[in-house]
C-alpha cells in the first residue's frame, strides 16, 4: 500500500512491464498497443507529476501578467470597464495565493520529514528522562495524534480497495476541508 502518487505509478508501471505485457498474447495486436500506451501514459505521469505545481504556479504567473497587460491596454464603456475592474479583483486574489504558494509541495513534504523526525526525538527523550508524571500526557497526545492519521491514510487509499467497510470510512475530502487549520 503505496501513499505517494511518484511510488504508486512507479509501481504500476512496473507491473505493466514485468507482468501484464508479457502475459498478452502477441497476436493481440490491440491489446499489446493499448499495453503500451497505458505504460507511455504513466510515464508521462511520473514526469509530469513533480513538476505539475510549479507548472500551475508557472500559469497564474502568466495569466497575472496577461491580466495586468489587458488591464493596462482595455479601454471603453461600461461594459469594457467593469469587465476591467472584474479582472482586477480576480487578479488580486490569484496574486495572493501566488504568494501563498511560495512554498510549494517539495517544501511542504521536506517541512513534514523535518517535524515528524524531531517531534519523534522528543517522544523518545521524554521516555527517557522525561518527568513522569507528563509522560500520560506525552502518550495520550501521540496516541490521538496517530489515530487521527491512520483514519486519514485510510480514507487516503479507499480507492485502492484494501477497506471491507469503506462506507465506515469519511471521504477524504471531508477530512482535508479543514486542512491547514
Amino acid at each position: 500500500m503505496q501513499m505517494r502518487p511518484a511510488l504508486q505509478i512507479q509501481s504500476m508501471i512496473k507491473a505493466m512491464v514485468d507482468v501484464v505485457l508479457p502475459a498478452v498474447d502477441p497476436s493481440n495486436k490491440l491489446a499489446l498497443e493499448q499495453s503500451r500506451l497505458v505504460i507511455g501514459m504513466l510515464s508521462l505521469m511520473a514526469q509530469q507529476l513533480p513538476l505539475q505545481f510549479r507548472f500551475d504556479c508557472d500559469e497564474l504567473s502568466r495569466l497575472l501578467k496577461l491580466a495586468a497587460a489587458l488591464q493596462h491596454a482595455a479601454r471603453g464603456g461600461p461594459q469594457t470597464t467593469a469587465c476591467i475592474d472584474s479582472v482586477a479583483a480576480a487578479a488580486s486574489a490569484a496574486a495572493r495565493t501566488l504568494d501563498q504558494a511560495r512554498a510549494g509541495p517539495e517544501a511542504i513534504e521536506h517541512s513534514i520529514h523535518e517535524l515528524r523526525a524531531a517531534t519523534s526525538q522528543l517522544v523518545r527523550a521524554a521516555y527517557r528522562d522525561g518527568e513522569t508524571a507528563a509522560l500520560q500526557q506525552v502518550e495520550s497526545i501521540v496516541l490521538n495524534v496517530s489515530k487521527d492519521q491512520l483514519l486519514r491514510d485510510r480514507s487516503w487509499l479507499l480507492m485502492q480497495a484494501w477497506e471491507a467497510d469503506p462506507a465506515a470510512l469519511p471521504k477524504i475530502q471531508d477530512l482535508l476541508a479543514n486542512a491547514g487549520s
